[in-house]
């Protein structure tokens, strides 16, 4: 096993490396636990380990926060050695999730839990906090060996730091083993068929919280797995590559404070979260938190919402409807009137322009909403809101500085780093805030450091590379999305386009992405509306076999070349209530690709409606 993991090494296709999302078109999200080890084990019995087979295998997990095909091989080569079901071992990016993962269900589920340790834990492992943040429950005992363990009424998870991948020797009366692996992350071993019912929602902590082991260190895990030997780590230029990187984030979005960078957008959107509770519990304590959502934008921030809120007693979500026949700014109005009335913390989560449907509100009569005083029902001033604003689809906008429309009300601006920051090289996300939310930051940073979730080292190597052209970048995919968009009103009037108006990027609205709603046929409601999705499959396929090179099946946007297309509701809406996904293409371009060539295929497409 370890010899035939040597030769895959050798022969791993680039993309196990590089590639940040997943292929729709070799994903199947039902079976995407057990489709890749299944194939790729099948490879290991026959022996082989050429590029070719192992770049035919379908997407692991989802690129890269659930998992990939390294962090997969890695798990499965240490439950091969423990003589384990490979879902036994899960890898992470950071070192303390894992144990959130476990205390997060046993808090659900009512569930004793004992956290055991020989030497030290890690200093970012804040037993406070955990407890009164997090709600956790939880103790704490250092322990000279594992043979002292006694029986306990619950779960027993033991902490250890380790130096070489996979060298674990498992015993009954521990139920969890987290082994820490310096700037790698962890290694979390679920022993014991009593525990495998934990192992789903850990997974699903590791796809909303944080991300799995990235590719890079999970090639040198891989190393130490099949050598027997330390974990050898190249040398990095972080501390320079980190300065840059923050001098690039405050230069693009002239916000008060510095840029805090983490592992996913997601990761970035948990420590906010929790950050601004820790603030309201210190500041409103016994108060209402309030998370205002709305209630079609991306599945991870509508699903980790849910998730924070089923955790912490006092924390509730609150739908927002921003876009189609609903307006932000009188929605954002509404909710803002009740939280006041209940005297509540109102924390307002929102894309701008709204995903899918690139919608930009009245951005005057936000600041009015977001600015105006109102009064509790008992006449009290009540809690000014807190703007958190995704800004994924056009992070080259101000905001924050002191002379931006936000200026005045409290507001904080994070964006998914996959995007355009790094051209879809990595994943790390970021935040920063204005003046007047300056004051949150450093609970925002508490979060993300008791999370571990930072960006790594390679993540801010490539944003140092990636974000002085990022602004070029965008500029350059909007006059591509701009050309596409008028070519298909001219060809295809019938169609409903979602997308900028002219007016608004010269305001600096210049996003690279649209909606296509395509024409329907039918005689009924549900006719039109199988129709329609039959078409955009059709549309869809249509582009990425004719132009395989470029097109792209795929979730993504701002990224470096090509096309990308999906559909709202079966990517990235995946968790969100069925009534409020978007059953219509989603269509990005970048500043690089063959403008004619996908016109010409476009040209096809319709003449054969």
């Amino acid at each position: 096993m370890l010899d035939y993991i040597k030769e895959v090494l050798k022969n791993m296709p680039n993309d196990w490396l590089r590639l940040t999302t997943h292929r729709l078109d070799i994903y199947d999200e039902s079976l995407a636990k057990v489709q890749f080890l299944d194939q790729f084990n099948a490879l290991y019995k026959a022996n082989n380990s050429q590029t070719s087979s192992l770049s035919d295998l379908p997407t692991a997990y989802d690129y890269i926060r659930l998992g990939h095909p390294l962090s997969c091989v890695l798990e499965w080569g240490i439950a091969s050695l423990q003589q384990l079901d490979a879902n036994n071992v899960i890898s992470f990016s950071s070192q303390t999730i894992p144990v959130l993962a476990i205390l997060r269900k046993n808090h659900l589920d009512n569930i004793n839990t004992q956290i055991l340790y020989t030497d030290t834990l890690p200093e970012i492992f804040t037993s406070e906090i955990l407890k009164n943040i997090y709600g956790y429950a939880f103790e704490l005992k250092q322990v000279k060996d594992l043979e002292e363990v006694a029986d306990f009424d619950g779960s027993t998870v033991f902490i250890s730091e380790e130096h070489i991948m996979g060298t674990v020797v498992l015993n009954p009366a521990i139920d969890f083993y987290v082994n820490l692996y310096k700037k790698l992350g962890s290694v979390l071993i679920v022993n014991g068929k009593d525990n495998e019912s934990y192992i789903s929602e850990i997974q699903h902590v590791r796809r909303r919280e944080t991300i799995a082991m990235t590719p890079i260190n999970c090639v040198a895990a891989l190393q130490s797995l099949v050598t027997n030997t330390a974990i050898v780590l190249d040398a990095s230029n972080v501390i320079e590559d980190k300065a840059s990187v923050l001098k690039s984030f405050s230069d693009i979005t002239r916000s008060h404070t510095a840029a805090l960078v983490a592992s996913s957008g997601l990761s970035m959107q948990y420590a906010i979260m929790m950050g601004l509770i820790h603030d309201a519990k210190e500041n409103h304590p016994g108060k209402t938190i309030n998370f205002i959502v709305p209630t079609n934008c991306y599945g991870g921030t509508n699903d980790q919402a849910r998730r924070v809120a089923a955790c912490i007693d006092g924390v509730e979500v609150i739908d927002l409807a921003v876009d189609g026949d609903n307006d932000m700014v009188k929605s954002i109005d509404t909710v803002l009137e009740k939280m006041a009335e209940e005297d509540a913390v109102p924390y307002i989560i929102a894309e701008i322009p709204t995903n899918p449907r690139v919608e930009v509100p009245d951005l005057e009569q936000l600041k009015a909403v977001l600015s105006a005083t109102r009064k509790t029902k008992n006449g009290a001033t009540a809690i000014d809101p807190v703007f958190i604003l995704d800004q994924t689809f056009c992070p080259n906008v101000h905001f924050l500085g002191e002379t931006d429309i936000l200026a005045t009300v409290r507001a904080i601006a994070y964006a998914s780093g996959s995007k355009f920051p790094s051209g879809g090289k990595c994943t790390a996300g970021y935040c920063v805030s204005n003046k007047k939310a300056a004051a949150l930051m450093p609970k925002i940073e508490l979060h993300l450091e008791l999370c571990d979730n930072e960006a790594t080292d390679l993540q801010y190597e490539i944003l140092a590379v990636q974000l002085p052209s990022m602004n070029q970048r965008i500029s350059d995919a909007y006059v591509n999305t701009r050309d596409f968009v008028t070519f298909i009103k001219e060809v295809l009037p019938t169609a409903k386009i979602n997308f900028v108006s002219e007016e608004l990027a010269a305001q600096g609205f210049t996003p690279s992405v649209f909606s296509l709603d395509l024409p329907t046929k039918g005689d009924t409601d549900a006719e039109r509306e199988t129709y329609k999705r039959a078409l955009n499959l059709k549309l869809i396929n249509s582009m990425i076999n004719e132009i395989p090179e470029e097109s792209k099946y795929c979730v993504s946007y701002g990224q470096l070349k090509g096309v990308y297309w999906t559909i709202p509701a079966t990517s990235t809406q995946g968790t969100t209530k069925e009534g409020d996904k978007d059953y219509i293409a989603r269509v990005s371009l970048s500043p690089s690709m063959d403008m004619k060539k996908h016109k010409e295929v476009f040209m096809e497409f319709v003449k054969g409606l």
